[in-house]
């Protein structure tokens, strides 16, 4: 019945369109619930009260905004355990993991109010002592996000705290696979203060509906996480009218073990990042480049990690994976597995659609060894439970070979020397270079190089993507 359908948002008020879409649980199978798909006039709309929103928020001053956003944050806080079950339900994810999210996302609100209030005005001296000269920032206007379906309330915070922020307003696009938390997120907004019209949700699974979005001469800015490929599409559609864009894309991320390098702590912290959220991570290490002399004792360690992680989703003991988002992602990548053996790679461990859990798109941890720098493993963002281990023994050779791909979103060193691993952060092209061990917070600039992305998410620096900065000159 329609009413059992999940409206998106649109002006601060629920809408439903007649037509729907279904929401799947990747741990069960299950049809969880239907979704409202949205029109092309349903996306005209939440353009125009986007636009008409803007004004008004844009003019409320900073610290009114930034006491709506502590609001937002304690309403999403209060109600955690709804939130953090949706996003259970629609990813699979272990519970920790998608407490995680929602933690990320309560984080950029406060982070993001409270860096709105320090964005400086900044004075620059005249030569001739003829003009005082300052530079005005202001938000930008409209903005559309497109999230990802890996994080979906961690992906929300990234967009939602600079919009808020800043003074702009929004219309945000959530996967089609996963939209149930974030309708939810946004809907408690109004109940803080947020006002109609200020953040709106479209719901849809054509893209050529949600393309409107993007077409449309209304938005300032796109702002997305996906794929490389998706992020060029989003480009060439958006290219109706002059448009800022901020892009986190697609990775390859190498990882680094020196023959110096504490081995256990490495193994530990490579294999629990690459596992995590069953290898669907943007900065998830893809190849990892082992010096020949401890090869074999990494691959032990790795497989004795890997091994101690249980498939499962919601609340259980951890080190718990969850399963891929959709059984062609997991069939996928068990074909990649069956072709990387077939060209000469080994399997250490995992491999296979697993007997337990019966149901869902599982597959178990996969390391596997000898894989080669050309083979197709080591060519793509693999997105899935695959580690790809290489081994090295010319340094001179390592840093090129890491460099060898299209992406640069993100790199991990492990060694004891100092000197080695400087010259590592200077000579990897990623935009995040983690020593020893990986760490990512919502102060740290997160940007790709190469075609992992345009623009930054997180920090200070990602605020400037949400303002526009205007000259003043006044004549003394």
């Amino acid at each position: 019945m329609e009413r059992d359908v999940v409206p998106f948002i649109v002006n601060g008020q629920p809408v439903r369109t007649g037509r729907s879409f279904p929401v799947i649980n990747p741990a069960t199978e299950e049809r969880i619930a239907e979704v409202a798909n949205a029109d092309r006039a349903s996306v005209e709309a939440a353009l125009a009260a986007a636009r008409d929103a803007f004004p008004g928020w844009a003019a409320t001053p900073i610290a009114e905004r930034r006491a709506i956003m502590d609001r937002c944050c304690a309403v999403l806080e209060r109600e955690k355990e709804r939130l953090v079950d949706l996003l259970v339900a629609e990813t699979g994810k272990p519970y920790d993991t998608a407490a995680y999210g929602l933690s990320c996302l309560v984080g950029s609100l406060r982070f993001f109010s409270e860096e709105a209030q320090r964005v400086s005005q900044e004075v620059i001296p005249d030569p001739m002592g003829r003009f005082l000269h300052y530079l005005l920032r202001q938000p930008l206007g409209v903005v559309v996000g497109l999230l990802a379906w890996n994080y979906p309330l961690l992906n929300l915070g990234y967009k939602l705290g600079p919009v808020l922020a800043s003074g702009c307003t929004a219309v945000i696009k959530p996967s089609r696979h996963t939209p149930l938390a974030t309708l939810a997120a946004v809907e408690l907004l109004a109940e803080a203060g947020v006002p109609a019209g200020v953040v709106n949700v479209i719901t849809c699974d054509d893209h050529r509906v949600s393309n409107a979005l993007l077409e449309s001469r209304i938005p300032s800015l796109i702002t997305m996480i996906g794929s490389t490929e998706a992020g060029v599409e989003v480009m060439a559609t958006a290219a109706t009218s002059i448009k800022r864009f901020s892009l986190e894309l697609g990775g390859n991320a190498p990882a680094i073990v020196y023959p110096d390098a504490d081995l256990t702590d490495a193994a530990i912290r490579i294999v629990n990042l690459k596992f995590s959220n069953a290898g669907q991570v943007c900065v998830a290490p893809n190849r990892c480049f082992v010096h020949a002399k401890v090869y074999e004792e990494f691959l032990s360690l790795a497989a004795e990690r890997a091994g101690a992680i249980t498939l499962g989703s919601g609340k259980g003991p951890m080190p718990m994976m969850g399963p891929l988002m959709t059984a062609e992602a997991r069939d996928a990548a068990l074909e990649l597995v069956r072709e990387s053996l077939d060209a000469g790679a080994k399997l250490v461990c995992g491999g296979r659609k697993p007997e337990q859990p019966a149901r869902g798109y599982f597959m178990e941890p996969t390391i596997l060894r000898d894989v080669r720098p050309e083979m197709r493993v080591a060519r793509q963002e693999i997105f899935g439970p695959i580690l790809a281990v290489i081994p090295f023994d010319d340094e001179q050779d390592l840093l090129a070979m890491a460099n060898d791909t299209e992406h640069g979103l993100a790199a991990f060193v492990f060694t004891s020397d100092l000197s080695t691993a400087l010259r590592a952060a200077e000579g990897l092209q990623a935009g995040s270079v983690c020593i020893n061990e990986p760490h990512f917070g919502i102060h740290l600039p997160h940007a790709g190089q190469k075609q992992s992305g345009v623009g930054m998410d997180r920090s200070c620096h990602s605020l400037e993507e949400y303002l526009t900065v205007k000259r003043v000159s006044i004549r003394k």
